[in-house]
């Protein structure tokens, strides 16, 4: 019985991915649980292990192609065994075997089930389950095993793959009411279905069919074709090497070309007097650094003073949604990070819920995870907030770019220092430690004074750390 190896479906937005490494040699003996190849994301880096003992017989996939999810890209079967472009995921034995409380079909035949008006639907035995498990129809999924006639467990999962993207509330009420979400077009953000868009349906205020606000425009791609084509005639030079623009950087490229091009940036940009914040973690980094086995970071003490001030200003924690303003109920702080793969931003849930060493543990073990391309999917989603900093780098102030969906994103200079008056002594200049900080935020979403506001706040807590403690 030989077992599909696939590519995995990893997150809701993760539809292709690069083929980076085959750790096995075709015809190669393998165990279960050992690694036979390396992908590359959007995002990160995954294993692809062995689901079962036998013989690795691999598909005509190069290292560096640009493989589609759920693609069978080798077989473990076997030693005389040969892989098959549209091998079926379970074989002919597997799919005649018996279930529990059902007898076997006849020898060769395939294991079928009746669905009441649709007829009889022929599936796997893993294909049943794995739809019963997961609340599916068979008669609404294509069948691609036994020659288009049996459901495979493959065509099960590329169902639930292509399955509406809906809020959690949404799933839920669509469950509880017996809506289904294929008939209902989303008015969330990149088109997913919320609570409203279900309720909509139920009580038949509205129609179910797409909105009719013009919608966000999310790739560079889309700003390009609407220039002429002399725009893109490049001059005559020496090109001594070209990259593609693909994983992390065509990612990089799309979603800062789309914020730049859909967003009303403003900026805001203050100085910030940082002596008492450099002392806290001077102190710090003496006290504790031993007990917690890493000392204390600026990112780390500004992060827990940026969640608390988005924690008191909720309208910074915000996003902009085709038809309205969304206020988001917790605090998920983006940390921008470079590694050699590109700019990642992991995200920390409920920042605003956290201590210093609380943050500084998640933050260092997801920045870990990201630098050696291991970031689990979720840990680089569904931030509500970003910062980044360049201070490391001698950067006095700069003007990042907003990370959509997000409504702002905090720029973080060097610490620099600089002599500057004081009200305790007005006639003679004290030497300080001076930061900038620059908000960027979406003046679509929340205006000058009230982003004003929220910096003027965290300035504050920086000048004088303590009142964290009231914070």
């Amino acid at each position: 019985m030989a077992e599909e190896v696939f590519i995995p479906k990893y997150g809701q937005t993760v539809e292709e991915v690069t083929l980076i490494k085959w750790m096995l040699d075709d015809g190669a003996q393998v165990k279960k649980g050992q690694e036979i190849l390396e992908i590359e994301t959007d995002k990160t880096n995954f294993i692809v292990e062995a689901e079962a003992n036998g013989f690795l017989h691999r598909g005509p996939y190069d290292e560096g192609q640009v493989i589609p999810v759920l693609t069978v890209v080798a077989i473990i079967g076997k030693e005389d065994e040969k892989f098959a472009a549209g091998a079926p995921a379970e074989s002919a034995a597997e799919a005649a075997a018996p279930t529990e409380g059902r007898p076997a079909p006849a020898e060769g035949a395939a294991a079928s089930i009746t669905t009441g008006e649709a007829g009889t639907v022929f599936a796997s035995p893993r294909a049943r389950k794995l739809a019963a498990d997961r609340g599916v129809n068979l008669s609404e999924v294509t069948p691609t095993g036994g020659e288009g006639v049996r459901v495979a467990e493959r065509d099960v999962l590329a169902y639930l793959a292509s399955a509406p993207k809906a809020t959690p509330v949404a799933q839920r009420l669509a469950e509880e009411t017996g809506i289904d979400l294929r008939s209902l077009s989303g008015t969330g953000p990149a088109g997913r279905i919320t609570k409203e868009d279900v309720e909509k349906a139920l009580s038949g205020r509205g129609p179910i069919s797409a909105p009719t606000a013009p919608p966000v425009p999310v790739a560079v791609a889309a700003v390009a074709a609407q220039l002429p084509a002399s725009s893109f005639q490049l001059p005559a030079a020496e090109v001594v090497e070209r990259v593609p623009l693909k994983g992390v950087r065509a990612i990089i490229a799309d979603r800062m070309g789309a914020s730049v091009h859909t967003t009303a940036r403003v900026t805001l940009m203050m100085e910030v007097d940082a002596t008492e914040f450099v002392s806290l973690r001077e102190r710090l980094k003496a006290k504790v650094s031993e007990a917690w086995g890493w000392a204390p970071g600026y990112n780390d003490l500004l992060a827990v003073m940026v969640a608390k001030a988005l924690r008191t200003f909720p309208y910074m924690n915000a996003r902009l949604a085709p038809d309205a303003i969304e206020y988001l109920g917790h605090v998920n702080l983006g940390m921008a990070v470079d590694t050699e793969r590109g700019l990642l931003v992991p995200v920390i849930r409920d920042a605003d819920q956290m201590s210093v060493r609380e943050f500084g543990a998640a933050f260092r073990e997801m920045v870990d995870r990201a630098r050696k391309g291991k970031s689990l999917p979720d840990d680089l989603s569904g931030g509500s907030f970003t910062i980044t900093n360049l201070g490391m780098f001698d950067i006095e102030a700069f003007t990042p770019v907003i990370n959509l969906p997000e409504a702002a994103i905090l720029g973080v200079g060097r610490i620099i220092p600089k002599w500057v008056y004081r009200p305790e002594s007005p006639n003679a200049p004290v030497l300080r430690q001076m930061m900038a900080l620059s908000l960027v935020f979406d003046h679509r979403v929340v205006d000058g004074a009230p982003a004003a506001r929220f910096l003027q706040y965290i300035k504050g807590l920086v000048e004088e750390p303590f009142l964290l403690l009231a914070a």
